[in-house]
């Protein structure tokens, strides 16, 4: 069933209000994550002499903002909570776009490369093209984007709170190339353990 204006509205407003409510414990909760061989990743990828313009596409509290800062990287955040848009500001000291991830306004061939780790499973499926479009637009010539998603069956719907699309790699593959990207690697995390032990789906991409 398509989502209207309405719909979508919803969904952008719930799932913010969830993560504004829960700031402080978010940050708590994940500040220790290691996503190092996901930086890794995007940073493996990117051609040209650093540092890179890296736009860290729903930065969060600002965990790996931070990291990109500390790797001698120029690191913009996006976040459409406005609660972590603040801490990510406070705990990074960078540039931070605080804007719905369904009301783009990004700047052209502005970026070396797009870090959405955790965030694009946030937008429903139908507009995800949408979506895509806008950022391989916001990269520079032959930038790379790298995405993290919980991934599943193609079910998708409110789940605690938020709204999230949870995608098999055949129809994330299929999203991405039709919005003008060329597949560079996939890989299932975190590493070394069983694949049903293995929620998150990530990829890297050559716009």
């Amino acid at each position: 069933m398509k989502l209207g204006p309405e719909d979508l509205a919803k969904i952008s407003s719930g799932t913010l209000e969830h993560y504004d409510q829960r700031a402080p414990d978010f940050w708590r909760g994940t500040r220790d994550h290691d996503v190092s061989q996901n930086i890794g990743e995007l940073l493996g990828h990117l051609e040209g002499a650093p540092p890179f313009t890296i736009l860290d596409f729903g930065c969060g509290p600002g965990r790996d903002l931070q990291r990109f800062v500390e790797l001698g990287h120029r690191a913009v955040g996006l976040e459409g909570s406005r609660q972590f848009a603040a801490m990510a500001r406070e705990h990074t000291g960078c540039e931070v776009l605080e804007q719905d991830f369904l009301r783009l306004a990004l700047p052209a061939a502005a970026f070396d490369g797009v870090f959405a780790n955790a965030s694009l499973f946030h937008v429903p499926t139908q507009e995800l093209p949408r979506v895509l479009g806008q950022l391989r637009a916001a990269l520079k010539p032959r930038g790379v984007l790298f995405s993290s998603n919980p991934h599943g069956h193609n079910e998708e719907g409110w789940n605690r709170g938020r709204y999230g699309a949870y995608l098999d790699w055949d129809t994330w593959r299929g999203l991405v190339t039709q919005a003008g990207f060329a597949e560079l690697n996939h890989y299932y995390r975190p590493p070394g353990l069983p694949r049903g032990q293995q929620p998150w789906l990530a990829s890297s991409w050559r716009a």
